[in-house]
C-alpha cells in the first residue's frame, strides 16, 4: 500500500524541479531534486514505482507548462493529456530504476541511472509527432555558461547525464548512511547491500572527475576567441497584437510599424535586417502588391531583409479560395543591385502538431478530444541555407529551434549562423518566452554558431557561440517581452564544426543500447527462474 507521505514526496519533487527552469531560474535545485524520488524507488515493486514516478513527472510538467493555458482553445482536458503523456517517461524511468535497484546496489545505480534517463530524454525528443524536447533536465542550466560548454562535445544530453548522476550520488550517500545505521544481519535480511568504502569513494570520484572535466573544458572554451570578420545584423521586434495580425484592416499599420522600426535600425548600417515569423499580412508569393511593397522597403534600407510570411494563422479554420496547402515560410529579399535578384525561400520542415497539421488524421479522429478543424500546412523538405555576401545562414521557424537535430542539419549543410524567427504572441509574457530562450542557448553552444532570435513580442536577442546572451530588445524600463524595439549586433560567422555537429547525439545512442543491455541482464535471470519453476510444475503435475 502506498503511504500518503510517499505521494506528497513524489508530487513535491516534481513541482520543485520546475523551479529550476525559467522563469524561476533556480538552477541549483536540479542537482538534487530527484533525490527523494530515488530513495522512494529503491526496492519498490514495479506498480508502486510506476505510480510514484508518474506523479512526480505529471507534477513537473503541469507546473512547467502552466503558461500554456494562455493559448486560445487550450483546455484542462488538453493539459491533462499532455501531463499523462509526458509523465509516462518519468514512470518508465521509475520502473527501470526500481527493477535495477533490486539487482544493483545504490553505488552501481549511480553509474547506471544516468544512462537510462538520457535514453528516455532522447526518445521523448525524437518520437515522431510526439517529439517534445521541452523540459530537458539540462535546460535548467542555460545560465551556467562554464558547465554547458561541454554540450559542444556531448550535446545537451551530456549535461542531463551529469545532473542525474549528481542526484544519484546524493541518493547513494544517504542510502549508505541509512544502511550503516542498521546491524549487518538486519541489512542482509532486508535485502540491503553494504557497499565497501572503496567503491563508494571511487564512484564519488568518478562523478567529481566528470564534473571537473566539464568545468575545465568550459573554462578554456569561454576564453577561446572567435576568428573571422564580423558583420551587423538588426532585429526588429514589432509587438503586433495577435488579434490584429490577421485583420485586413490593420495590414497597412503592420507593414508601417516594421518599416518605421527598420528605418531606425538602418542608422547603424546593418547588412541584414530580420523581422519575425508571419510578419507580413499575407504570403508574398501570392500577393504581388505586398511583395513589391516589401521589396521597396529592402531597397530603401539597402540591406538584406529576412522575414516570415504565410497565408493564414495557425489553427485558422477552413481553406482560402480552395488554394493549395499553406506553407509557413521565411523569405530573404536582396537589396537593389544585388547579384541575387530573386527572393530566397525556406519552408518550415518541422510543423507543430494540432496547430499546423493533424498527425495520423486518417486513423484518429482528434475531434474526440476537442481539437477543432483547422486549415493545414504542408511541410518543407529542404534545409535551405540563405546566402549573402557576408554569411551563409539557416532559418528555423518558431519551435523548430528546440530540436537539436534539426538545427545541427542546417549547420551540416553549411550554415554559419542560425536565425530563429517566431510569433510568440500566443503565449504569456512571463514563462514561455524565457523557456524558448533557454533552449536557443544550447543550439548556439552545441554547434559553435551565433543564434539570432527575432520574436514578435520577445524575447528577441543575439546569442554568441558560447551561449552568452550578448544583446536583447528592451524598452526604457528594461522589459523585454510585449514591447517593440530593435537591436543591432555584430556577428562573426562560424568557420568550423564542433564535435557534436560532426557526430551528433552519440551519447544518447550509447545510453539507449547500454540501458537495454543492463535491463536485459537484470531481468533475464528472473525470467529464466520463472521458466524453470513452470517446467518443474509441469513435471510435478505429470508425476501425480
Amino acid at each position: 500500500m502506498i503511504v500518503f507521505g510517499e505521494i506528497i514526496a513524489a508530487v513535491s519533487g516534481g513541482a520543485l524541479l520546475a523551479f529550476s527552469f525559467p522563469p524561476f531560474d533556480q538552477a541549483w535545485i536540479a542537482w538534487f531534486a530527484f533525490v527523494p524520488l530515488l530513495l522512494l524507488l529503491r526496492g519498490k515493486k514495479a506498480g508502486r514505482a510506476f505510480f510514484l514516478s508518474y506523479l512526480c513527472g505529471a507534477s513537473f510538467f503541469l507546473s512547467l507548462f502552466k503558461w500554456i493555458f494562455s493559448l486560445s482553445g487550450y483546455t484542462v482536458l488538453h493539459h491533462t493529456l499532455l501531463a499523462v503523456y509526458l509523465g509516462s517517461y518519468f514512470a518508465l524511468f521509475g520502473i527501470a530504476y526500481a527493477c535495477l535497484s533490486r539487482r544493483f546496489d545504490p553505488t552501481a545505480m549511480t553509474l547506471i541511472a544516468p544512462f537510462v534517463w538520457v535514453a528516455l530524454e532522447f526518445i521523448r525528443s525524437n518520437l515522431s509527432f510526439l517529439a517534445l524536447p521541452w523540459g530537458i533536465l539540462a535546460h535548467s542550466q542555460y545560465r551556467f555558461l562554464t558547465l554547458i560548454q561541454v554540450a559542444s562535445l556531448s550535446g545537451t544530453h551530456g549535461i542531463s547525464f551529469l545532473l542525474m548522476m549528481s542526484n544519484c550520488v546524493i541518493a547513494a550517500l544517504i542510502s549508505r548512511k541509512i544502511t550503516r545505521g542498521k546491524r549487518g544481519i538486519e541489512a542482509i535480511i532486508q535485502g540491503e547491500r553494504i557497499v565497501s568504502r572503496r567503491i563508494e569513494i571511487a564512484t564519488v570520484c568518478t562523478f567529481l572527475g566528470i564534473l571537473f572535466f566539464s568545468l575545465a573544458y568550459g573554462h578554456f572554451a569561454l576564453k577561446k576567441p572567435f576568428p573571422g570578420t564580423s558583420f551587423k545584423v538588426a532585429v526588429v521586434q514589432g509587438n503586433i497584437a495577435q488579434e490584429r495580425k490577421w485583420d485586413p484592416r490593420y495590414a497597412g499599420d503592420i507593414v508601417g510599424t516594421y518599416r518605421r522600426l527598420s528605418l531606425e535600425a538602418s542608422r547603424e548600417d546593418p547588412s541584414l535586417i530580420v523581422w519575425p515569423e508571419t510578419a507580413t499580412p499575407g504570403i508574398i508569393n501570392r500577393h504581388q502588391g505586398l511583395l513589391r511593397e516589401v521589396q521597396r522597403i529592402a531597397f530603401d534600407l539597402d540591406a538584406y531583409l529576412l522575414f516570415g510570411s504565410t497565408e493564414a494563422q495557425k489553427c485558422s479554420r477552413g481553406r482560402l479560395n480552395g488554394q493549395s496547402p499553406y506553407v509557413n515560410s521565411a523569405f530573404l529579399i536582396p537589396p537593389q543591385g544585388s547579384k541575387i535578384s530573386v527572393p530566397q525561400r525556406y519552408d518550415k520542415i518541422h510543423l507543430l502538431p494540432f496547430a499546423e497539421y493533424y498527425p495520423l488524421k486518417n486513423w484518429i479522429r482528434w475531434s474526440c478530444i476537442d481539437i477543432p478543424r483547422f486549415a493545414e500546412y504542408e511541410a518543407g523538405t529542404e534545409f535551405t541555407v540563405f546566402t549573402t555576401p557576408d554569411c551563409r545562414f539557416g532559418v528555423t521557424i518558431c519551435w523548430e529551434n528546440i530540436f537539436p537535430g534539426l538545427v545541427r542539419e542546417f549547420v551540416r549543410h553549411g550554415a554559419q549562423l542560425i536565425v530563429n524567427i517566431a510569433d510568440d504572441g500566443w503565449f504569456d509574457r512571463y514563462a514561455a518566452p524565457y523557456q524558448f530562450l533557454s533552449m536557443s542557448v544550447f543550439r548556439a553552444v552545441e554547434n559553435g554558431v551565433c543564434v539570432i532570435r527575432c520574436a514578435n513580442r520577445g524575447v528577441s536577442c543575439a546569442i554568441d557561440p558560447r551561449g552568452r546572451i550578448v544583446m536583447r530588445v528592451k524598452d526604457q524600463d528594461g522589459a523585454d517581452t510585449f514591447v517593440e524595439g530593435t537591436l543591432t549586433a555584430s556577428i562573426i560567422p562560424a568557420r568550423s564544426e564542433t564535435f557534436y555537429t560532426r557526430w551528433g547525439d552519440w551519447l544518447a545512442w550509447i545510453s539507449i543500447w547500454f540501458s537495454f543491455g543492463v535491463l536485459g541482464a537484470a531481468l533475464l535471470p528472473a525470467f529464466e527462474n520463472r521458466i524453470r519453476s513452470a517446467r518443474k510444475a509441469v513435471v510435478f503435475g505429470r508425476k501425480f
